[in-house]
């Protein structure tokens, strides 16, 4: 079986910070992959309430994440984390297949 992607526990956090500050507990974290960015592929990310069919759930203290088909292959084995820069604050995507990435971060190749 794949390796799983894995969500931080600062994601989560965040995750359940925003949810609870919607009044919406329970919303879960979407992690996808779209073709385009500067480097061929750009990660997505959205806020859900239930999963669709076909979707691998990942659970970190209490927050799920979910995954399409898709998107498992291009993400197995990555980190979903939540960094906070000075001037900044972001959902980032470890992921040990991206082959480069670009200046933000935001999109890779494999």
């Amino acid at each position: 079986m794949e390796d799983l992607p894995r969500l931080s526990a600062a994601a989560a956090k965040r995750v359940a910070a925003i949810a609870a500050r919607q009044g919406k507990p329970g919303m879960m974290l979407r992690l996808a992959v779209d073709g385009g960015g500067c480097a061929g592929f750009q990660y997505r990310f959205g806020l859900e309430n239930a999963p669709a069919d076909g979707d691998t759930l990942v659970e970190t203290d209490g927050v799920t994440m979910l995954i399409d088909p898709d998107t498992l292959p291009l993400v197995a084995g990555a980190e979903v984390d939540y960094v906070e820069k000075i001037g900044a604050a972001a959902f980032e995507v470890k992921n040990p297949q991206a082959a480069s990435g670009c200046g933000c971060g935001s999109s890779f190749s494999i």
